[in-house]
């Protein structure tokens, strides 16, 4: 709390002082709790305006194009950082020393399995469901493994569902995969990197030797970092509120993956891929340039422009870094990646695109990524929660650490029906 203060006069003559928070970094926010003493609240639809919290993990200049975790550039984690040294950073404040690490990714190591019973759960689901639906509920089922060991309000408790959590998301995607296409699950191998675990878990079968190809590891790294955490969004605020109640962490976390499951959040680079499938090829990109550019048409450009970036999102720089070298290792040239390049050439160029900061974003580069590493579009958003989990939990972890567990209760504006008359239906 800062010594500024904010004075709010109405035009019935009403006056409130209101005190003024400022961050380490950004912007100021004023504190509205005094309002509803008074019979007032504040409206903000979509919360774009509103701090529902105070945190030390991300920080985020949409307009500067900056992108920080507990301080450090994103660039520099990605391009430098293994997933599990960010996820050290993300939960406990501080990159870890080699002896924290070497414990850390030992821990980490022995909770990679999960529970056999787990895997039957998974029959209960259609064989065409969709994985992000598979994964939204066998994460919350999760929840009926580790119940009654559970104490929230010990901190221990919370480092080891911390630790769980990160350690067993791989395995319940990669399980998400192998159900969807008949497959039988591949049991985690724990000599190997945590994004080569997951690609091995994905992709090896019983039949054949499996070899993790470098070049792939780490871009599947690069994106795991990327996607790590980025602040308040819909399904990190999602998670927040249901932990809010002292809910169960696990189902925290599949509320989470519920709220990223949309088009507009998590499953963008599944629509990104949908909508390059859709051009087909580079000779009808003018047609949809056209279409884009036309107030009065629906379609939407997917994977430019950012809720956030009004700038080139910084994520997207080393998304597009490892798309180049991901496409040049596998020497793909198909028409898809060929339309996605023209793509992200005309928006770097077009005056269109420029003045209106619509610069191709993480979620198109890691779409096309994926696409050529074999990963079916379904299965996009899966990856994103895995990746995102460590974020989810770290915010959950924050709220019991920093002691701010108050249940969120959103107020409204009512523009409903005044009070009527019941009568009784006529006979």
């Amino acid at each position: 709390m800062s010594n500024l203060t904010a004075k709010l006069t109405l035009s019935d003559g009403r006056e409130f002082d209101l005190p003024v928070h400022q961050g380490s970094l950004g912007y100021d926010a004023i504190d509205v709790q005094e309002l509803s003493k008074n019979h007032l609240f504040t409206f903000d639809p979509g919360l774009m305006s509103t701090a529902m919290c105070r945190s030390e993990i991300t920080y985020i200049d949409g307009d500067k194009g900056i992108l920080l975790h507990r301080g450090y550039p994103i660039h520099d984690l990605a391009m430098n950082a293994d997933y599990l040294e960010v996820a050290y950073l993300l939960l406990y404040g501080e990159r870890p020393d080699q002896k924290d690490y070497n414990e850390f990714t030992q821990v980490i190591r022995q909770h990679t399995l999960v529970h056999e019973q787990l895997s039957r759960f998974f029959h209960g689901f259609r064989r065409d469901s969709h994985p992000m639906a598979v994964m939204c509920g066998v994460s919350g089922a999760l929840a009926a493994f580790y119940h009654n060991v559970l104490d929230v309000s010990d901190e221990e408790h919370r480092n080891l569902t911390a630790l769980r959590l990160l350690a067993k998301m791989p395995t319940l995607a990669a399980m998400c995969y192998k159900y969807s296409i008949g497959h039988p699950f591949m049991f985690p191998q724990n000599h190997l990197s945590y994004a080569g675990n997951f690609l091995y878990m994905m992709f090896a079968t019983p039949c054949e030797p499996y070899q993790v190809n470098p070049v792939l590891e780490k871009a599947m790294t690069r994106i795991f970092i990327l996607h790590a955490d980025h602040e308040q969004n819909a399904s990190t605020s999602t998670v927040r509120t249901a932990a809010s109640s002292g809910s169960n962490p696990f189902a925290c976390i599949a509320a989470g993956i519920a709220s990223l499951w949309g088009p507009t959040h998590g499953g963008a680079n599944e629509a990104c891929i949908k909508m390059l499938e859709e051009i087909g090829s580079v000779d009808r990109i003018p047609e949809f340039i056209e279409k884009a550019k036309d107030k009065n048409d629906p379609f939407r450009l997917m994977g430019f422009g950012h809720r956030v970036y009004k700038n080139y999102d910084p994520r997207a720089k080393v998304m597009r870094e490892t798309c180049h070298e991901v496409l040049q290792e596998l020497g793909i040239k198909t028409q898809l990646l060929k339309v996605a390049m023209e793509l992200e050439r005309i928006a770097l160029t077009d005056e269109y695109f420029i003045e209106r900061n619509l610069y191709p974003n993480v979620d198109f580069y890691s779409g096309i990524i994926l696409k050529a590493i074999g990963i079916p579009v379904s299965m996009f958003t899966v990856i994103f929660a895995l990746a995102r989990t460590v974020g989810w939990i770290a915010h959950w972890k924050e709220m019991y650490d920093f002691g701010t567990l108050k249940i969120v209760r959103p107020r409204q504006v009512y523009t409903g029906h005044t009070q009527r008359e019941f009568n009784q239906l006529a006979e």
